[in-house]
């Protein structure tokens, strides 16, 4: 039995402390290659996975451009992996004090993002948002997208809703309209946060909504997308055009990184694609070490780049998940390496492949300190065994 003990924004561009990095690449001849051990490390050191990093949560959530939230916990695991000395009280703490919030923003998907970028995000990927809600344009017809959209501002910010009353009261106005299209409707129009107690660590509470600048109290403003270029590439890179476009759900990108290519080196993957990153940045030597980590399901690693095997090995493409459930995922020597779960009694592990014996003490180790964190003063077996049942 294993038992567990309880245990100002930072620049965007700092990551986590490990061994000294190659110097930039000269701007003189053919671009370097890059290859997928190299990636990954470099791409490790950027998502703080490389050695766990001082930084705040606070810092950490800015430095990684938000952390994927389609479910309550995985922002929680996803700092408990990146930072020393993180509790989850200290995201909790952020989020009740509104500092963080939940809202729909990349890849039309539930992130946690700082305050500042949750007004800023936001209103860059518009034009996602309205791509998505031309999908639904059929169950719209008749609807006067202005007036819902000032209907639906002003149920929010006269109270939180939930989807199902923002719902039927838009069907009121619009009795022949699809319903979930209005609502569809409502969240692409308006940026809507998920209020507080939902989000909370150990708390529950049904989603509740209502406008960002309502919640915040200040108005939003587009981020410049050149800056959000730097960024991303700060957090994820390097990385092709295609790579940001996939992380951002945006298009049209391309000439954003050629105005920025005199700021930036470039280098090519494998196949020859171009990839951009920032000069100082760390590009570490691809035989460091990379510690065993335990990441949660939709951790933005596995899902921000078109090309992903320089962390999912090509044969091991979908292993994370099973049908349309994402499953919580194993690093091992910086690659994904199974995945895991939590029952009443037990960490439970499904390694991929076989894992030498210093694998598997090295995995044990960190399962011991992830629940000693994020479950202190429990106790649970760790094991070996099956997760996903074929």
């Amino acid at each position: 039995m294993t038992k567990t003990s309880p245990t100002t924004r930072e620049a965007a561009g700092r990551a986590a402390a490990a061994p000294a990095p190659r110097k930039a690449a000269p701007r003189t001849g053919a671009a370097p290659v890059l290859h997928a051990r190299a990636l990954n490390r470099a791409t490790l050191a950027r998502q703080l996975l490389l050695s766990r990093s001082p930084l705040s949560a606070k810092a950490a959530v800015t430095h990684l451009l938000g952390l994927q939230a389609q479910n309550v916990q995985p922002p929680y695991y996803a700092l408990a992996a990146r930072l020393e000395g993180f509790a989850p009280e200290h995201l909790s703490a952020l989020m009740a004090d509104r500092e963080i919030v939940r809202i729909v923003t990349l890849r039309s998907t539930l992130h946690s993002h700082t305050a500042d970028d949750c007004l800023s995000l936001r209103p860059l990927v518009q034009p996602a948002r309205d791509r998505e809600l031309g999908l639904f344009r059929t169950g719209l017809a008749g609807v006067d997208l202005e007036r819902l959209t000032a209907l639906a501002r002003d149920l929010v910010e006269a109270e939180p809703r939930t989807m199902k009353q923002l719902r039927e009261a838009l069907l009121a106005e619009w009795p022949n309209a699809d319903p979930r299209a209005l609502a569809v409707a409502a969240r692409c129009r308006l940026p809507l946060v998920q209020v507080t107690p939902r989000g909370l660590w150990g708390t529950s509470g049904q989603v509740a909504l209502t406008t960002a600048g309502h919640w915040l109290g200040r108005a939003a403003g587009p981020a410049p997308v050149e800056q959000t270029v730097l960024r991303y590439l700060a957090a994820f890179g390097p990385a092709s055009v295609k790579d940001m476009q996939v992380w951002a759900g945006l298009t049209r990108l391309r000439d954003v990184f050629a105005r920025l290519r005199p700021r930036l080196v470039t280098f090519h993957d494998p196949n020859g694609v171009e990839l951009f990153d920032l000069p100082d940045a760390p590009r570490h030597d691809p035989d460091t070490p990379a510690p065993a980590r335990f990441l949660p399901e939709f951790d933005n690693l596995l899902l921000s780049h078109a090309d992903r095997t320089r962390v999912v090995p090509a044969e091991l493409k979908g292993r994370g998940r099973h049908g349309n459930q994402a499953h919580r995922t194993l690093l091992v020597d910086g690659f994904l390496a199974g995945v895991w779960k939590l029952e009443e009694s037990a960490l439970v592990i499904e390694a991929f492949g076989t894992l030498t014996r210093t694998q598997r003490q090295e995995v044990t180790a960190e399962g011991e300190r992830m629940l000693a964190v994020m479950h202190p003063g429990t106790a649970r077996d760790i094991r070996f065994g099956t997760v996903v049942r074929r």
